[in-house]
């Protein structure tokens, strides 16, 4: 037996003792996801961020359908506005006109500035307070410029009014605004979608009798009656019936898995044709379904390096919009003499120039990725490490439980002549193993209790990391180790009778006050879908390496049959990380794949650290991402799935910053006087930028299939 034997350091007792994200009350969910599609979330860790020129929230205090609200009122409020306007009456030859009509459309224009730009003068006003300068103030600052000039015209300045321009003007951005929500809405709408899969009442056994309980009054103790079709309410694991369940829309797995007596269900997945009862461990906040909606909404707010780059190009966008603006009018107010027209350059150039479709180009496609993936059984803790998977050549799988299904099954018991019988070799190496978490000393209790033989009391425990375990069972001084116990105490391997294949079979022998006095061996299948993920790999050019702590028998006939690059053979828990680095070194940039606790340095050292097999702990913490369910097919899926999140947060900026290069120019005139750019034209092409970063964002959903 080698390293793998027992290192794994009691995983539940490791968790607990982490600082997962701490997930909101069950009652406070739909809140919060409706809070997600209303504004960009930040994070405890960029609160001091502003002054670097990370974006404001500028929808904050405002939710989606006020933007729409505001906009039908301006929008109804507008159309007198355009009838009263004499630019309008001279292009569609009619007039109307009465005493003090300036003045009626100066009462309009004053409602539609203060009640339809309001969201963008308080928002400028935050800015200007965080000293994070963007896009509300740029809107702000155009549209105050053109209400006080034509409130100016009313009280007797020479020129004509902006009125109909700013009212259009205020509508677009209204209208752009809600477009972008509903857009942001929708990405999170995934959030929503999980915190519908709970039902609403549940059925609960209590002095022998079923009743029905709201959601929110279930405990964790509880005994639960799920019925054929109900969705599962919490997680926990069955105590009696038995059923198919279907947890696609909570691990990506299309098929239904099987639940019995002492396996776990996850709350949110739906029951199939039998009856379960289930004693419930997971209600409310520390159900499996709340953590991943809290990690969901984490890994949204957390900013990548592409999220940080958006926000500086945004913010020298606004400095520059502000600087060409006041150039603009300073340029055609010389040349002219038109204040009139000098002045709408200017607003032409801040509305044009408004970085709003960058804005939308990260988040977006962050809110899809993020919610998608979570679906789909992949959930992003980093998300700079998610988008270098693109850069990946190289990755190492950890053997057992990655490409392996890591349940050992007990294959021969030999017993030492004239020491043990075949039965008590088993019960002894059972009761040292009895509190051990891996693999191993799982697959020799199944034993045990397939053969129905007792479990003997076990003292004085010691693990042994890489080694083995040791303790005292029946007044005898018992060990369960494997080869490296030998190598480390520079003895020999002890010679045994029988044939054993070290290619397959790993061996863990027993000593019995230090005399060997049996041996068990076990193999571990190949998980069916390893070999299709290392031929993927390869056809993404990055090299597949074994990495394990059994001896290079094992490892070479693994690495072979799956035709990966190589192997790394007798490696202990403690030098992963060294191997790791060593890959680093040679210039590699490397993947490490492991179940996220005995592998936490190498998982940590690793450019992109992969927690494979977790299963429902979503607390993996050195882990930048966790894979659900222990195909390793996931990893060559997250990996496309990262390629094509960073291609379409490459195009929207190419999009967003391409169009401003080539919008700001028309704005400022450059092509007057055969072509004249108006605010409201200006807006609209604003608007129209938002909406294809917003609809090209939309098509990382079909590039990403579950």
């Amino acid at each position: 037996m080698n390293h793998e034997h027992h290192n794994h350091n009691h995983e539940h007792q490791h968790q607990s003792n982490a600082h997962p994200p701490q997930p909101a009350p069950t009652a406070a969910l739909k809140q919060q996801a409706e809070n997600e599609a209303h504004q960009h979330h930040h994070g405890p860790e960029e609160k001091g961020r502003a002054a670097e020129g990370s974006m404001h929230d500028k929808h904050a205090g405002h939710h989606t359908e006020d933007f729409l609200k505001r906009f039908w009122i301006c929008l109804i409020l507008t159309l007198p506005v355009l009838l009263l306007s004499h630019m309008i009456q001279t292009w569609l030859g009619f007039s109307i006109k009465f005493p003090s009509d300036s003045y009626v459309l100066l009462l309009l224009g004053s409602v539609i500035y203060f009640y339809g730009g309001w969201p963008f003068l308080t928002g400028m006003v935050r800015e200007i307070k965080d000293k994070a300068i963007g896009m509300m103030t740029l809107v702000a600052l155009a549209i105050s410029v053109a209400y006080f000039y034509s409130a100016a015209v009313v009280f007797g300045l020479r020129g004509m009014d902006f009125f109909w321009e700013l009212a259009t003007l205020i509508d677009i951005m209204l209208l752009g605004h809600w477009l972008e929500m509903r857009s942001q809405m929708a990405a999170s709408n995934a959030l929503q979608s999980l915190v519908a899969l709970l039902p609403s009442n549940v059925h609960v056994e209590r002095d022998g009798t079923v009743t029905d309980i709201d959601l929110k009054d279930l405990k964790n103790g509880d005994i639960v009656l799920i019925k054929p079709g109900e969705k599962i309410p919490a997680d926990g694991h069955v105590i009696d019936g038995s059923s198919y369940v279907n947890e696609s829309m909570l691990t990506g797995e299309s098929v239904p898995v099987k639940k019995e007596k002492d396996t776990k269900v996850i709350a949110g997945s739906v029951n199939g044709d039998g009856s379960l009862r289930v004693h419930v461990s997971g209600a409310g906040a520390e159900s499996y379904l709340n953590k991943v909606i809290t990690l969901v909404q984490s890994a949204q707010s957390a900013k990548s390096n592409t999220q940080n780059l958006a926000d500086k190009v945004a913010k020298w966008l606004t400095i520059v919009s502000i600087l060409v603006g006041v150039a603009t009018f300073l340029y055609w107010y010389s040349v002219e003499g038109n204040l009139a027209f000098a002045l709408e350059r200017l607003v032409t150039v801040m509305v044009t120039s408004c970085p709003h479709a960058l804005g939308v180009a990260i988040p977006l496609v962050v809110a899809i990725s993020t919610t998608k993936a979570a679906v789909s059984g992949l959930l992003i803790r980093n998300r700079t490490a998610f988008e270098n998977a693109r850069k990946l050549t190289t990755i190492i799988f950890d053997k057992t439980g990655t490409l392996t299904k890591g349940s050992h099954e007990v294959q021969q018991i030999i017993s030492s002549p004239n020491k043990l019988s075949q039965d008590e070799v088993l019960q002894y190496a059972a009761s040292v193993q009895q509190n051990s978490e891996h693999h191993i000393a799982h697959g020799v209790l199944r034993k045990l209790k397939e053969r129905n033989l007792p479990l003997w009391k076990v003292e004085d425990f010691n693990y042994m990391q890489g080694i083995g375990v040791s303790g005292k069972v029946n007044g005898k001084n018992v060990l369960s180790v494997g080869p490296n116990y030998f190598k480390q105490n520079n003895l020999p391997l002890p010679m045994f009778a029988g044939s054993v294949d070290r290619n397959i079979e790993t061996i863990s022998y027993l000593l019995v006050n230090n005399e060997l006095s049996g041996v068990i061996t076990l193999a571990d299948a190949i998980r069916e879908t390893s070999a299709e993920a290392v031929q993927q790999l390869k056809a993404m050019n990055i090299k597949s390496f074994l990495l394990t702590g059994d001896n290079e028998n094992i490892a070479s006939a693994v690495a072979n049959r799956l035709n990966m690059d190589g192997f790394l053979a007798n490696v202990l828990p403690h030098e992963k990380q060294i191997k790791v680095k060593e890959f680093q070194d040679k210039g590699e940039v490397v993947a490490m794949t492991g179940d996220g606790v005995n592998d936490a340095p190498a998982l940590a050292q690793a450019d992109v650290g992969i927690a494979v097999g977790s299963g429902t702990d979503v607390a993996a913490e050195t882990a930048d991402i966790i894979l659900v369910n222990s195909d390793p097919t996931d990893v060559v899926n997250m990996i496309a799935f990262g390629r094509a999140t960073y291609r379409k947060m490459v195009q929207n900026l190419f999009w967003a910053v391409g169009y401003n290069v080539v919008a700001i120019p028309l704005a400022a005139g450059l092509l007057y006087p055969r072509f004249v750019l108006s605010p409201a034209m200006g807006a609209v092409l604003m608007s129209l930028s938002t909406i294809i970063v917003a609809f090209n964002a939309q098509l990382l959903r079909k590039e990403f299939k579950s």
